[in-house]
């Protein structure tokens, strides 16, 4: 089987080097297994909950975007595309949204911190708050499940989005009766690399210590010779751990390289050289990147007709069809069909019942059957109805798995079937 692997890509500035070790190398190279279905869409829509500056959104989506294929993603072996450009999605979240509970949503953490934050500062708890943000998992769940996602690598931090994805997913196949949807499951890399930045801590644009991964030569060398080292000299040994130098190398480097950079340190290289050496290495994996880079960007149309192109092949294989199904399904349908809807509709909200009748062996028996008369339990032969009459008593109150084994019946269908028509039984009672 085909396993389908979501990852959203939010336009947010151009991408440093540890975005490239972090996330779009070993994303592009996992896109490449057997078996795999790859989407990879420019979040654009969410993009706007943090950023309200048109021309800086399209110069992020424009960036982002030409970063990904310079560096090897394939738009024809995998789904490459923006979010915007798949309508759908916003009709799929306004289904979720009406099935979603707000109290979810409520703890949701980017909307707790922001709460927080104004509690704190003695302000109105929603101060500053949008609705965006109180709405983004929905409009995540919605990426994730137009396409019937099955596994969605994210940082630790959206775990808790998956799982409202899963939630908003289960309660909407549980509303309106049919599994319209896989449940996504989490993927979590604990081998992802995380690279030091300039000043020794974790590279991010937060701390301004970022090195733009396609910084012109001349520039690149500028900032790697500008990495935090400390003071001991040529000829004094080297620490390996701890050592952001160390650790930007060994990110680009073979284990052979990183094998002899390490004894390099031990015999005492000079920073200059160990920053030269770094440098030579990352430009040596950089620089046809950066000439790729460079002529895409020189070329935004053909960037734009290939994911408007891309857009609209996903569209009609999975979006169109499947809204098609789910418009059906939450009751937007053809007004000329009404009879036939509601016939439909009468049959699927028939209730369970149980049926006592007694077979030429003069024994009595009875069956469990579910609104579209499917049989659900049938029982063994009683040598009086009213022993039947109690069996069924018992049965109506099972609640767990468990209550289903016993030699007088059997089931003829799935136990969470047979338990969710008993409790239907009950609430009608």
């Amino acid at each position: 089987m085909t396993t389908r692997v979501l990852t959203g890509i939010t336009p947010s500035g151009t991408p440093h080097l540890g975005n490239y070790v972090g996330a779009i190398r070993p994303a592009i190279a996992a896109s490449r297994a057997q078996g795999i279905e790859s989407f990879f869409f420019l979040a654009d829509l969410h993009s706007l909950i943090k950023a309200q500056e048109p021309a800086r959104t399209q110069r992020s989506t424009l960036e982002i975007a030409a970063s990904w294929l310079a560096c090897g993603l394939d738009p024809e072996q995998v789904w490459f595309y923006r979010q915007s450009d798949i309508p759908e999605t916003n009709a799929l979240m306004w289904f979720l949204t009406v099935v979603a509970s707000k109290g979810i949503l409520n703890r949701a953490h980017a909307y707790k911190a922001a709460i927080d934050k104004n509690e704190a500062e003695g302000l109105d708890p929603d101060a500053g708050v949008s609705a965006g943000l109180f709405m983004y998992p929905v409009l995540m769940a919605a990426d994730i499940l137009i396409f019937k996602a099955n596994r969605v690598p994210v940082g630790r931090d959206q775990i808790q989005h998956i799982e409202m994805a899963r939630d908003f997913g289960q309660r909407f196949n549980h509303v309106y009766g049919k599994e319209y949807f896989p449940l996504p499951e989490v993927v979590i890399d604990e081998q992802v690399a995380t690279l030091a930045g300039l000043d020794g801590r974790k590279m991010s644009k937060s701390y301004s210590n970022t090195i733009p991964l396609f910084a012109p030569r001349e520039e690149l060398k500028k900032l790697v010779f500008s990495i935090l080292t400390d003071s001991r000299a040529p000829g004094e040994p080297k620490d390996t751990e701890g050592s952001a130098l160390f650790q930007m190398y060994q990110a680009f480097a073979t284990p052979e390289q990183t094998a002899g950079f390490a004894r390099a340190f031990a015999e005492g290289i000079g920073w200059g050289d160990a920053k030269k050496q770094l440098f030579e290495r990352i430009d040596a994996e950089l620089s046809p990147l950066r000439e790729r880079y460079e002529a895409l960007m020189a070329e935004p149309e053909k960037i734009e007709a290939l994911l408007r192109r891309r857009g609209q092949q996903l569209r009609e294989q999975y979006a169109v069809p499947l809204l098609k199904e789910l418009r059906h399904a939450v009751g937007l349908r053809d007004l000329a069909d009404v009879p036939k809807a509601a016939a439909a509709e009468r049959a699927r909200s028939a209730p369970p019942v149980f049926k006592q009748y007694r077979e030429k062996d003069g024994r009595f028996y009875f069956k469990l059957t579910d609104g579209e008369g499917t049989l659900l339990v049938q029982s063994a032969g009683f040598d009086s109805p009213r022993d039947a009459g109690q069996l069924i008593a018992v049965l109506k109150q099972a609640e767990q798995g468990d209550a289903l084994q016993s030699e007088l019946f059997t089931l003829e269908a799935e136990v969470e079937a047979v338990l969710a028509a008993l409790a239907t039984l009950r609430d009608a009672g």
